[in-house]
């Protein structure tokens, strides 16, 4: 008996794979076509993905054409893509004009909430606000901010300082580089000469990678405490451009880490070295578009259409056992329940977990719930920073 022919579903996709942040939108891609490949190869789904991938190469204008065509031209229901908030922000009159859905697998600043939008990253309460409870509690409440000039920094920084400052600690200076910028020389002679006692990084790419370098280099040629350099960004694959040395220490805030000890976690690493080299580790980027392939995968067939409203509803009534966690999209805002988590990145390119929330956060992505007492309360016994220095976290299993 012949199978029965699966329907082909055209999947739009929106990663740089080249330009400033190419190895970011190649490691979300391979995440998809992971997704992908356990879609069209499993009997569970009656359909199967075709990905159309169209690569702006970090160009904004690019995104909006390419995004324009998927619709228009090609007529895609379901986006999956967009790394940057600048691009997101590109692509989002579209996406609502057209009532189609973006599958945004970027952890971002918040502030935001679509109907069209499917926010599979974090939410600031989920990443944010817990690097900076944990900066209050053991490191200090005085930053030094470098990031790029754009959304993501802006509203970063925002929120931190209004954490810093309920702490009763200061925003030191914020140093902001064009979104392209890689000519970070006078933000490392600044450092150099202030040693800020923890440093805050939004930058973006290349300029991220030499400036972990460059500031790595100029503190080992002087005396001086090293400054904590703090991330809601930095992950695996992006470590090993660094460089063996420069990559170690620095403490990032994430809900995945390639080094979660679940058995749903090791199989999708062992599945995505399989698949994309031995030596690679999936980072927190590759895992949620695989949560993005996999979530519209069971809720199209959920929902037995491809229909915009119909997908909606359907993922909202699923629930997911990820490599990460249990994840759930809320119907109140469209984004996930995630599980924050925070690591410090040690030698391998790897990174060491050393808090872990006990159960995955309901996301709030305009800080409703925001305790600025609860969070200046952690501020106050403070210990004496050389006293924590090298001391290991308190790790929540």
């Amino acid at each position: 008996m012949a199978k029965r022919r699966r329907e082909t579903i055209h999947l739009g996709v929106l990663y740089s794979l080249t330009g400033p942040y190419g190895l970011v939108g190649r490691e979300m891609l391979n995440g998809l076509t992971l997704a992908v490949e356990q879609v069209n190869t499993s009997a569970e789904f009656d359909f199967q993905f075709a990905p159309l991938v169209f690569d702006p190469g970090g160009d904004l204008q690019n995104y909006q054409e390419h995004c324009e065509l998927l619709i228009r031209d090609k007529g895609v229901q379901h986006i999956v893509g967009c790394y940057t908030s600048a691009s997101r922000k590109q692509v989002l009159p579209l996406i609502e004009r057209y009532d189609r859905l973006l599958w945004h697998s970027a952890r971002y600043e918040g502030f935001e909430n679509s109907d069209n939008v499917i926010y599979v990253g974090a939410a600031p309460n989920q990443h944010v606000v817990p690097l900076a409870r944990h900066m209050i509690e053991t490191l200090g409440t005085s930053v030094y901010c470098v990031g790029a000039n754009y959304l993501w920094t802006w509203e970063t920084n925002r929120v931190l300082q209004e954490i810093v400052s309920a702490a009763g600690g200061e925003i030191i200076a914020k140093r902001l580089v064009a979104l392209w910028d890689t000519e970070i020389g006078h933000v490392i002679r600044e450092i150099t000469e202030r040693r800020p006692p923890i440093i805050f990084n939004t930058l973006v790419g290349e300029a991220s990678y030499r400036f972990y370098r460059d500031l790595h280099r100029a503190l080992s040629r002087s005396a001086g405490p090293r400054p904590p350099i703090l991330s809601c960004s930095l992950c695996e694959p992006e470590l090993r451009l660094i460089g063996p040395r420069a990559s170690v220490g620095h403490i990032t805030s994430s809900v995945y880490f390639s080094s979660i000890d679940t058995p749903e976690n090791r199989s999708f690493v062992r599945r995505y070295r399989e698949m994309f080299g031995s030596s690679n580790l999936p980072s927190v980027d590759a895992e949620a578009s695989y949560l993005c392939g996999l979530l519209l995968a069971r809720a199209i067939r959920r929902a037995g259409s491809t229909d915009v409203q119909s997908v909606r509803t359907a993922v909202w009534q699923d629930e997911l056992q990820a490599p990460q966690g249990l994840v759930r999209v809320d119907p109140e805002n469209n984004h996930c329940y995630l599980t924050p988590r925070l690591a410090r990145s040690r030698v391998g390119f790897s990174f060491g977990i050393l808090e872990t929330a006990p159960t995955p956060v309901k996301p709030d992505p305009y800080l409703t719930w925001l305790d600025l007492d609860d969070l200046a309360r952690g501020a106050r016994g403070l210990p004496d920073r050389e006293a924590i220095a090298g001391q290991n976290l308190r790790i929540v299993k």
